[in-house]
């Protein structure tokens, strides 16, 4: 099973991009994290964020062909980092590659929120990108140490 961060936005600070490293080179084969950044679309003259959010969540979609959707969405479910380790089982039984999607600056479409089999919300605050992706990768992790019975993760 590959874990897809599928991200709207480039050009991430290096501190981001060190985050996200550390804790990708963490993980094991089985479950390895690979960060897939999407170009946003620009607003021109006469777009509006409705149409680049269309026009993001075609490529988003086309990308994810096929995977288990997970849209990060401030609406979506909040969770433990105990419930995130038994999601991420249950992840492992699909038998399928898992996108976690992240919108851009106008968010997502509703096309591909009605498309994930799950919203789940990182947090009620507003995230930046860069954090959401470091937030990301290291829960990911922390949550593979707990069905490990690792003791990085301490109650």
């Amino acid at each position: 099973m590959k874990l897809r961060i599928v991200s709207v936005g480039h050009k991430m600070p290096e501190w981001v991009v060190q985050v996200c490293q550390e804790y990708i080179k963490r993980m094991p084969r089985e479950m390895q994290i690979e960060i897939v950044e999407i170009k946003p679309d620009k607003r021109a003259a006469g777009k509006n964020a409705q149409s680049v959010q269309q026009a993001e969540a075609k490529r988003i979609l086309e990308i994810c062909s096929g995977d288990f959707l997970i849209a990060l969405d401030e609406k979506g479910k909040q969770i433990s980092t105990q419930e995130l380790a038994q999601e991420m089982q249950h992840w492992q039984r699909l038998g399928k590659n898992i996108a976690l999607i992240i919108g851009g600056a106008d968010g997502l479409d509703l096309s591909v929120k009605q498309a994930a089999q799950w919203l789940w919300s990182l947090s009620k605050l507003t995230l930046p990108h860069g954090m959401v992706r470091a937030v990301l990768c290291e829960q990911l992790y922390r949550a593979h140490t707990v069905i490990q019975q690792h003791p990085y993760h301490r109650e």
